[in-house]
This record gives structure tokens, C-alpha cells and sequence, in this order.
């Protein structure tokens, strides 16, 4: 009998069932797409933010000024205070070598041109082929690390495609301009150790001091410095999760954290976590994050995900009024149905449950459809936003049913409300 009901109510008011399942879809598909994208969302901002460039600054412990992870104060390069740059490989040994995006190593020092004019050159990877300790290999260099730089004249130095005895630079647009250097040119220039006839490939234009200086391969600099084998600076660009209390106290002391901490910290992809296994991997290195960058991705990320969470809420209360209204008016329509089972003895837990089962069959159906749609619409905000697919992750379906259970039990207490405090003396005689 009371299946009959069910199918009965069905069958008499399938429009309004209709519109409380499509009320029902739209909330679900929206949580599900928020909650999926709010999930996947570090990773992606993540991967935009690393386009502009390294967020890990590694200098040698004698030509810095070390408070603590979180404040390091560049002390300027001492003669003599070096890295090594056999042990840059070293990087992408530890523990978070996959978070380990991009890469360069830095060395710099003043030359003299023919022009009679002291400038800074800089010696980098541009797009060097690296072998690792553990047999991998990559590509890295300022060609992705500083992907920002616009290319003026020429192109990005292709360091694979180098002769053995070539020396290609790159010059920026302030010192290009007034030395009168263009793409395909040959500039001199004599510096401490030595002196070198550069093929200028590229003007670039970082808006920055480098738009002063020249940039070249890494030996060509060592060669003109006589530091072969060493390097002053190396900056990383990582994947990080947003600092907490436990990172910043880890930053300031790891010797302060308990077993459980320590192990929880170094294995999370804090900005700190990450450079104290920076140092623990190349010799005499101290490794500090760029401070406004780590702490602009927290700040971008923890907004990003507030923004998805409202969005979320906001669905959850919108589909939860819409179901009110619904079933309230459906309650109204049927008093006279109610009433009469009312009379005939029908308990108010029996009609109660006949209405919340009626309504949570029509929720099942717009959750499941829901569902879908909300896969269609995290995959859109992946592809329109961030250039790539969400993951659908598994334990999302649990979450948005328990979500969507709670909002239409809630939509529904008024009008059980009401069902509860109808008369069916009043409602049988029309009043």
C-alpha cells in the first residue's frame, strides 16, 4: 500500500516532482563542481604562479645573513663564498624533489666593453640538459624560470644548440639601447679572468635591473671570472602548500618540533620543509623562500578556496529555499489528501514519512544527475581557467550526498511542519 501511494504521488504531481529534482540537480552539480575544483585548485594556482618565477632563493651560508627560514637577508656575494655546481642535481634528490618545478644556478661579475663601459654579466642555464643522481633527466633555466621576459629582438638562447666554442648572450633593453647593441651582433667584453667575443641572440625586456645587464651561458661567466666549478646563487621554483602554525614554528626551530611534528612538517610541502632539505642536500647552502611570493600564493590560494566554499554554501541554501517553497506548495495542494488520511487513523509519523520519502527518491534522481553535471561543469572552470582538466576525486560523491541529504531534510522540516499542525476536521470542510 504504501508503495502504491508513493507511485500514486508520482503520477499525480510529476511536474512539481520534476522541478524539485531539477532544484535538487542544480545545487548538487554546483557543489560538485566547487568542491572538486576547491580540492585540485593548490595545485593549479600553483602551477600559474610558478610562470613568474622561483619562490626559493639557495646562497652560501657565508654570504648571508640567516634570522630564520622566513627572514634571510641577502648580505651580497663575499669573494671566495661559492656553491658548487656539481651538487645542483642535488635538488631533485630529496624527499620533495617531484614538487621541484624549475631550476637555475646564477653567477655574476663586471666586464668591461669595448665601449669602455663597466656592466654586470650574468652567468645562468638558459635551457641546460641535466643528468641526475638518480639516472633522470631534465631540462632547466631561466627559458621557463623567467618565462615572463619579453624577447624584444632575436630569441631565448637554446643552449642545446650551442657549438662547443660559441659564446651566445642575451642583453637587456636598457643597456642594449644605449650601447647601441641589436640581435646578431658580436659584443667584446674583458672581465677579471679573461675576455670573450659574445653573440648577442636576444634583447630582452625584464622590467627590472636586469634590463642593465647581459646574461650568458654558465661556463662562458665562470671563464671570465675564474670560478669554473662554482656558482653564487641558485633559485627554485616549487609547488608549496600554504604555511601554518606548525610551518612557521618549524621555520623559526625545527629543533623545537616533537617526533610527531618534525615527521609531520618535513613530509608536507611547506615552503620551509622544502628549503630545509634544500640545505640538507647541497653543502654550506642556506635556502630561504622569497617571502612575497610564498606568501602571496598562501594568500591567492586560502582566497581561491573561500571563494569556492561560498559558492558551495550559496548553492546549498539557494537549492535548500527552492525545496522549501516546493514542497510547501505540494503540502497545500494535498491538504485535502492529508486530512483524509488523517481521518481514517494514519499516523503523523506515517504521513511524514510518506512525504520525506516521496521527496528524497526525487532528491536520489537529482543528486545522481547532479552529479554529472557538476562533473561537466569543474571540467569547463579547468579548461576555461587553468588550461587543463579537474580530477574527479572518489570520495567527493560521499560528501555531496551527505551535503544534499542534509539540505533536503532541512527544505523539508517547514513544510512537515505544517503537515503536522493540519486539522482534518478544518481541512475536510474546506476551512
Amino acid at each position: 500500500m504504501f508503495l502504491r501511494m508513493i507511485r500514486g504521488a508520482f503520477a499525480r504531481q510529476w511536474k512539481k516532482m520534476l522541478v524539485i529534482a531539477l532544484t535538487i540537480m542544480l545545487g548538487t552539480s554546483l557543489a560538485t563542481a566547487m568542491i572538486n575544483v576547491m580540492l585540485d585548485v593548490g595545485d593549479k594556482v600553483n602551477q600559474e604562479l610558478k610562470t613568474y618565477g622561483a619562490n626559493i632563493t639557495v646562497l652560501p651560508k657565508s654570504a648571508s645573513v640567516m634570522s630564520d627560514l622566513y627572514e634571510m637577508e641577502d648580505a651580497g656575494a663575499e669573494t671566495g663564498s661559492y656553491l658548487l655546481e656539481s651538487e645542483i642535481g642535488n635538488i631533485k634528490t630529496i624527499f620533495w624533489a617531484f614538487n621541484i618545478v624549475d631550476f637555475a644556478p646564477f653567477i655574476d661579475t663586471d666586464v668591461t666593453m669595448e665601449s669602455g663601459s663597466d656592466v654586470k654579466i650574468t652567468g645562468t642555464w638558459f635551457n641546460h640538459h641535466l643528468d641526475l643522481p638518480t639516472g633522470e633527466s631534465l631540462d632547466a633555466g631561466v627559458n621557463s624560470l623567467r618565462s615572463w621576459w619579453d624577447i624584444d629582438e632575436g630569441e631565448w638562447i637554446d643552449e642545446q644548440l650551442l657549438s662547443e666554442n660559441e659564446a651566445a648572450a642575451m642583453v637587456g633593453t636598457v643597456l642594449a639601447k644605449r650601447e647601441g647593441i641589436k640581435a646578431g651582433d658580436t659584443i667584446h667584453v674583458k672581465g677579471s679572468a679573461g675576455e670573450a667575443d659574445l653573440n648577442v641572440r636576444g634583447i630582452f625586456d625584464a622590467g627590472g635591473d636586469e634590463d642593465e645587464q647581459i646574461y650568458a651561458p654558465l661556463d662562458v661567466v665562470q671563464a671570465l671570472s675564474d670560478t669554473d666549478g662554482y656558482i653564487s646563487s641558485i633559485e627554485v621554483s616549487a609547488l608549496t602548500t600554504p604555511d601554518n602554525e606548525l610551518a612557521e614554528k618549524a621555520a623559526k626551530d625545527p629543533g623545537s618540533l616533537t617526533i610527531a611534528q618534525y615527521e609531520l612538517w618535513y613530509c608536507t610541502a611547506y615552503v620551509s620543509s622544502i628549503c630545509y632539505q634544500i640545505q640538507e642536500a647541497i653543502t654550506d647552502s642556506a635556502a630561504a623562500p622569497v617571502r612575497q611570493v610564498a606568501e602571496s600564493e598562501g594568500a591567492i590560494m586560502d582566497k581561491t578556496e573561500l571563494l569556492m566554499v561560498l559558492i558551495t554554501i550559496l548553492s546549498l541554501i539557494g537549492s535548500a529555499l527552492g525545496i522549501t517553497n516546493l514542497v510547501t506548495a505540494s503540502v497545500m495542494e494535498r491538504s485535502g489528501e492529508i486530512g483524509l488520511f488523517k481521518a481514517i487513523g494514519a499516523t503523523d509519523w506515517t504521513i511524514s514519512g510518506l512525504f520525506l520519502t516521496e521527496i528524497l527518491l526525487t532528491g536520489l534522481v537529482g543528486a545522481v544527475a547532479g552529479y554529472f553535471v557538476g562533473f561537466g561543469f569543474a571540467q569547463i572552470i579547468g579548461h576555461t581557467v587553468f588550461s587543463s582538466s579537474i580530477e574527479m576525486k572518489p570520495f567527493v560523491i560521499p560528501i555531496v550526498a551527505v551535503l544534499m541529504l542534509g539540505v533536503t531534510l532541512l527544505g523539508s522540516i517547514p513544510a512537515i511542519r505544517m503537515l503536522l499542525h493540519l486539522d482534518p476536521a478544518e481541512v475536510l470542510h474546506g476551512r
